[in-house]
């Protein structure tokens, strides 16, 4: 089935001409080159709507039962695709629940247009009650600390401008979601006659800024001088240039994995092996690593001051674009980390850059003895993982996450696959070969729960008419806070392979509770209290079936997944989405 939604216009279907205020906007979004719009539908911006369904060429409407939804397919399909989506959320409340969303697209650095609908302004011509209870007096304010930019224009005249500028702030980097707000009289009331749709084609965003040419020359001395430095990689774009500046380093990389920042085949890359590799880097260089004081220290569960994992005399660099996003209200820019080079530029191109100034400075013995030290200790991990998730398949009972993930990875291997959202608790990026940023989608950025089931049916809207394999490994509590996304994936119809990894609690949460006991000599076995979510069950296969999704499970043992996995990929091969219960184990970290 199509993978392009479009809505069902009637014969007989009004003039379509530009007539109206919300004409103007969907033709420039339409100029833009947005291809979907997804949202719940409300009074508000019910002109835009209107002109959505009406006007050809338009974007295509995809309908959803809750605004978080809607800005979490905007999210994935952003992620998945490149490109911005928009979501429609409804005035004040709207807004408001759709501001989880819009936090974690602005955590994990994701373009999306969210545009909303308000007033009217002129009091005069406001319904009783309802306008007015629904109208904020500058509605972005809910939303401005955790967006890159916000705007509601005053007029017809001012809208081309305002979406010009909203659509270029957010695909700038770092990227970002931006909000516009839109009146309601802007939206109904009649354009002037004469009027034109601009043209935007000449609000181009700018390419990234780079680095300075003599900083990466400081930069690719120190690298050639240390004996065994080391790179992090978060947010990188180009996995391939990292992996070039290792090999001409021989240099290990470790990956934090909010995008795929190496190849996890690579030899190079030493992810697991952190304390170990860092304990001895001298020089240590990070590429878009959000949470560089993390990477360099580990944590203690009771908030415990922080211990170094390098040594003290270790030099650090930084080459990054976060400093040029920042807000005060949340503190997603993570604790402030001694860095000797700080530099602002795109990371990909300095890792390009980097490799052929270092390329000429590194003995060739040397990169050849330290490729070979990391390839030893990678397989070596590797091998282990493996191993380990080997053990876990002959278990009876619950399915461990290693086994789970290992399954699905067989089942899935041969296919141009995507995995749009992971629960998998690390064990999909030990297991499975994944070498793409389109490959592993990441997390969702705020820690909200509630993503993964938007997000991996925006990221089938963008990658399966492709004819890419979308997968979603997908934890129980994260889907309760969103079903009725299950909705609007049978709605349409996307071949989306949803495999649950219902280990019946808020696994983040029984950690803390056991944490919390341990430290304070309190029953440990009393962290199911308050966190377990197993009594009732949820019959995740039945809620699927309930919305005419294809769905099977629970499956309790490891042995019995691969036949049901089989039965599950024919059905989203042929065009139709489909849900694997499993029942996992849930693991205390």
């Amino acid at each position: 089935m199509s993978t392009r939604p479009r809505p069902a216009v009637a014969a007989g279907s009004p003039d379509t001409a530009v007539r109206y205020g919300s004409d103007v906007i969907v033709a420039l979004l339409t100029q833009l080159g947005i291809e979907y719009a997804a949202f719940n539908p409300g009074a508000t911006f019910r002109g835009i709507h209107d002109s959505l369904v009406n006007n050809r060429p338009a974007p295509n409407i995809i309908e959803c039962c809750h605004e978080e939804i809607s800005v979490a397919i905007a999210h994935g399909y952003a992620k998945a695709a490149g490109r911005p989506m928009v979501a429609c959320v409804h005035n004040v409340v709207g807004l408001q629940h759709a501001s989880m969303a819009i936090f974690n697209a602005w955590c994990d650095n994701v373009p999306v247009l969210v545009l909303g609908g308000t007033g009217p302004r002129d009091i005069t011509r406001r319904r009783p009650q309802v306008d007015w209870i629904h109208t904020a007096l500058v509605q972005g304010t809910l939303v401005r600390d955790f967006v890159k930019w916000d705007d509601e224009p005053i007029n017809l005249a001012s809208v081309p401008e305002s979406l010009a500028r909203g659509y270029r702030t957010a695909v700038s980097r770092p990227y970002g979601p931006v909000y516009i707000n839109f009146d309601v009289l802007i939206q109904e009331d009649p354009i002037p006659d004469g009027y034109r749709v601009p043209d935007l084609s000449r609000y181009a965003a700018a390419p990234p800024p780079t680095a300075p040419q003599d900083e990466l020359e400081r930069v690719a001395r120190a690298l050639a001088d240390a004996e065994h430095p080391v790179i992090i990689t978060d947010r990188s774009e180009r996995p391939d240039a990292v992996a070039a500046l290792a090999e001409a380093l021989g240099a290990p990389v470790l990956d934090r994995a909010n995008r795929v920042g190496i190849p996890n085949e690579h030899p190079l890359d030493l992810t697991g092996a952190d304390a170990e590799v860092l304990e001895s880097a001298d020089f240590i260089l990070g590429l878009e690593a959000d949470d560089l004081f993390g990477a360099l220290h580990r944590r203690t569960p009771q908030h415990g001051e922080p211990i170094p994992l390098t040594q003290p005399d270790a030099c650090v660099a930084h080459i990054g674009l976060r400093e040029l996003a920042l807000r005060a209200w949340v503190t997603d820019v993570q604790r402030l980390t001694r860095i000797d080079i700080p530099l602002v530029g795109d990371a990909g191109a300095a890792a390009v850059q980097l490799t052929s100034l270092v390329a000429d400075r590194i003995p060739a013995e040397r990169r050849r003895a330290r490729l070979h030290a990391a390839r030893t200790r990678h397989d070596a991990l590797r091998a282990a993982w493996r191993d380990e998730a080997a053990r876990h398949r002959d278990a009876n009972g619950p399915v461990h996450p290693a086994a789970l993930a290992s399954i699905v990875w067989e089942a899935i291997r041969q296919d141009d696959f995507c995995l749009a959202n992971d629960s998998s608790h690390g064990w999909a990026r030990r297991i499975w070969n994944i070498e793409r940023t389109d490959q592993h989608l990441g997390l969702n950025g705020g820690g909200g729960l509630g993503f993964g089931p938007g997000g991996s049916i925006g990221a089938t809207l963008a990658l399966a008419r492709h004819g890419r394999l979308v997968v979603d490994v997908q934890a129980d509590g994260d889907l309760l806070f969103t079903p009725a996304s299950l909705w609007t994936l049978a709605k349409y119809q996307l071949p989306l392979l949803i495999v649950m990894d219902n280990n019946r609690s808020y696994y983040n949460s029984q950690n803390h509770a056991r944490d919390v006991a341990q430290h304070r000599h309190r029953p440990v076995e009393n962290w199911v209290v308050g966190t377990a979510i197993g009594d009732p069950r949820v019959d995740f296969p039945g809620l699927a079936r309930a919305f005419g999704i294809w769905a099977e499970g629970p499956v309790e043992r490891a042995s019995d997944l691969p036949l049901v996995l089989a039965r599950a990929l024919a059905v989203v091969k042929s065009g139709r989405p489909a849900l694997v219960d499993v029942a996992t184990v849930p693991l205390l970290g």
